[in-house]
């Protein structure tokens, strides 16, 4: 039998991957759960899942970790600045302990588009070749979800205050990119593929506005500023510059349609049609 890990198992998309392979028919016994904390996935233990501790930043806990793991779900790490290293990290244990193939959840387009959080994941792709090892890069789209995390000021405001225009985002709820990584993993045929996945249609800030005016039931408008303008407004909050800077950088990102892609891979992978936004969104607002 194959026995498949899933790094950041305590977070969000990781847990999700967990719990999906077990829906798929994977036995729980034959599932590892990679995170620093075990005692934050007591659920998957209770199933039968092999709860492992593991560190990105702490190569030494990696070759237990790994041990008699063929397929492996690398969750990209949340410390921007860290990535690569850590990633190196778990890459150079899993050749060392013969996993088979490394499925990566990159971003999307990413040796090309200049999204500034591009280039650790570039980096990351490119050591994952170097292995040696087969791998399979999703490279996701963004989540539905980043842009309901600020419910209370939404209603508070009745807006939305971005620089992102009319760009497109072909974003997707992060229980889809779950289950699309559950495909990758456990379906034939994925070796050394790249799949560009993001959500159908794509929406702009203005329509997610009406998803979110729907789902609260009270009325939320997108109100677009200058990229400059945005900055300063976000420092007048208590941004310092380089976070302000980096948040206004990925609007302009959106306004340039990096977000946007016209590729069906994730509508592949899943079998069927992506969530719709304003489904998403109503289930992100409950």
């Amino acid at each position: 039998m194959t026995t498949y890990a899933v790094t950041g198992a305590s977070g969000l998309l990781g847990h999700l991957a967990v719990t999906g392979l077990i829906e798929s028919g994977v036995a729980a016994s034959d599932i590892v759960a990679l995170v620093r904390t075990p005692s934050k996935v007591a659920d998957l233990s209770e199933q039968g899942v092999q709860v492992r501790a593991a560190d990105y930043s702490a190569p030494e806990t990696l070759a237990a970790a790994l041990a008699g793991v063929d397929t492996l779900l690398l969750v990209s790490g949340s410390e921007v600045g860290q990535r690569v290293a850590q990633h190196s990290n778990v890459i150079d244990a899993a050749k060392n302990a013969g996993v088979s193939r490394i499925v990566y959840t990159s971003v999307m387009r990413a040796d090309t588009t200049e999204l500034v959080l591009a280039p650790e994941h570039k980096a990351t792709e490119e050591a994952l070749r170097a292995s040696g090892i087969a791998f399979t890069l999703l490279r996701n789209g963004w989540y539905i979800e980043n842009f309901v995390a600020q419910l209370d000021q939404y209603r508070a405001t009745g807006e939305i205050v971005g620089a992102s225009g009319d760009g497109l985002v072909s974003g997707a709820t992060r229980a889809d990119f779950a289950a699309a990584a559950v495909a990758a993993l456990v379906q034939p045929g994925h070796e050394n593929a790249v799949y560009e996945l993001g959500g159908a249609p794509a929406y702009t800030m203005t329509d997610l506005a009406a998803a979110l005016s729907s789902a609260l039931g009270t009325t939320i408008v997108y109100r677009d500023m200058a990229p400059d303008e945005y900055a300063a407004m976000l420092e007048s909050v208590g941004l310092d510059a380089g976070t302000a800077g980096f948040v206004t950088a990925l609007e302009v990102a959106t306004s340039r349609g990096d977000l946007y892609t016209e590729s069906r891979d994730l509508q592949h992978l899943l079998g069927r049609e992506s969530t719709p936004l304003a489904e998403g969104v109503a289930a992100a607002v409950k």
